[in-house]
């Protein structure tokens, strides 16, 4: 397979790391977590510094940072801790990278010093998000795990995040960045709000309901545009033009109408959609190699997109550290082995 050739360095070590690494261990449940300090992770294996060529990072508002928005709660946060250490260890200016961490407020010190204990030094602030700001908004889905408050989150980075942070990277916790983040980070939006990679092939009508493209008042808002598909997992997001524009509100409008009228299945991803498929600046796709966990057919395995990599994105029902902790990994979890920072009992 070409994805073979491509990785074939960086396959073969990941792959040794799984074979020569003690038996893995099931994620710890909650009550282990909230145990802490019990030693959950491993700290970082080195500490992340900048190089000469870097400018100098500073605190929040410093122009020259590169803004990076991802949640933490203690079902995903191996996932986010490994996405962390590979954004980490591909940046050239690791300091310059300030990390947003959006989690539940009852989580918030817990997982502050989680953090801390595992990136000293490194450079964040935790935000507290109240679940009933979306509760009562949320509809049943194809899957529970996409109904959790928390998956609405990217929604209100822009009430969030400090005002002077004008531009975010929003990642979701099943992915691992094989690239300088920097790059992702100097994308051009030009007019539009959000920029991420789109798929203009794919299906565009199985996002939403039949009732919903019967009905000339709700299709009727894709009139006049080339509306694709794109994964809210990986943005690029103007939060600027986002606050000027009041998107968190017109996201908000379509949630209500969903809960009424039933016109999608897919949890925080329509709404999205629905606002600004067709008008998005279109992003690489070496940036979001997506739907790794299955997408929504449990125990399937998939195969990279051609074309070169600098993001994997575990999408989908079926997530690594799961699979690889049960035995039953896909060939492909192996290039997540690499970040995963829990520490395995022997």
């Amino acid at each position: 397979m070409l994805w073979i050739t491509r990785f074939s360095g960086f396959f073969s070590a990941a792959m040794a790391v799984i074979v020569l690494s003690p038996s893995l261990q099931s994620f710890p449940p909650a009550a282990a977590i909230r145990s802490y300090p019990s030693p959950i992770f491993r700290k970082a294996p080195v500490v992340f510094n900048n190089g000469d060529e870097c400018l100098s990072s500073g605190g929040v508002c410093n122009p020259s940072l590169v803004h990076v928005a991802i949640t933490l709660d203690v079902e995903y946060l191996r996932g986010s801790i490994a996405a962390v250490n590979s954004i980490l260890q591909h940046s050239i200016c690791p300091e310059s990278v300030f990390f947003h961490f959006i989690v539940v407020s009852e989580e918030t010190n817990l997982l502050e010093s989680l953090v801390r204990s595992i990136f000293p030094g490194l450079k964040f602030n935790i935000y507290d998000f109240a679940p009933e700001t979306v509760r009562g908004l949320i509809s049943s889905s194809v899957r529970q795990a996409l109904e959790q408050p928390l998956n609405y989150a990217r929604n209100y980075l822009a009430d969030l995040l400090e005002p002077c942070v004008n531009r975010v990277i929003y990642l979701d916790s099943d992915l691992v960045v094989v690239d300088d983040i920097a790059k992702l980070w100097k994308t051009s939006l030009g007019s539009r709000i959000i920029g991420a990679p789109e798929y203009c092939h794919a299906n565009f009508t199985k996002y939403f309901t039949g009732g919903f493209w019967s009905e000339e008042r709700f299709s009727g808002t894709f009139r006049g545009r080339k509306p694709c598909y794109f994964n809210t997992g990986v943005m690029v997001i103007d939060l600027k033009k986002w606050r000027r524009g009041g998107y968190t509100k017109r996201i908000e409008k379509w949630m209500e109408i969903q809960r009424t009228e039933r016109i999608y299945d897919l949890g925080s991803l329509p709404p999205f959609l629905l606002v600004f498929a067709g008008h998005v600046a279109p992003i690489s796709h070496r940036w979001n190699q997506h739907g790794l966990g299955g997408d929504n057919v449990r125990g399937s395995c998939r195969d990279l997109h051609p074309g070169p990599v600098s993001l994997l994105h575990w999408s989908g029902s079926g997530k690594p550290w799961i699979r690889l902790d049960s035995k039953r990994p896909c060939p492909l979890d192996a290039l997540w082995t690499p970040y995963d920072l829990y520490r395995h009992s022997h």
